[in-house]
């Protein structure tokens, strides 16, 4: 259903709306160009941005390659002078995927709930 107040809006035109649809109306201006070549600049520069940031971490990534190779060789080789008592204690801390979910189910009916509340 289509309110009157719309269609009566549509209907009035005052002499400011006759005047700006007349301007509207009217063929645009011959630009040699000019709307064409920013738009191709524009659209250059947006590609620019969005390419940027990838390419420089596929570089920076092939840089720290080696270096970052080499820090997880000596990270290996300290890892084998930790006690096992430790590693087992650190292990056995972790929680169970069953925690986990049940973590996650409790938040979401926190939210959810605080959303119910404040509507």
């Amino acid at each position: 259903m289509i309110s009157k107040i719309i269609i009566m809006a549509e209907r009035i035109k005052d002499a400011e709306d006759r005047l700006l649809e007349s301007m509207f109306a009217s063929p645009p201006l011959a630009d040699d160009g000019f709307s064409v070549r920013v738009v191709r600049k524009i659209n250059r520069r947006l590609w620019l941005r969005r390419l940027t940031l990838p390419i420089a971490t596929i570089i920076g990534g092939f840089i720290a390659f080696k270096p970052l190779s080499g820090l997880v060789a000596v990270l290996s080789s300290l890892s084998s002078l930790i006690p096992t008592d430790t590693i087992n204690m650190a292990t056995s801390s972790i929680p169970q995927f069953q925690t986990v979910v049940l973590g996650a189910i409790l938040l979401a009916v926190c939210l959810l709930s605080t959303r119910l509340l404040d509507n």
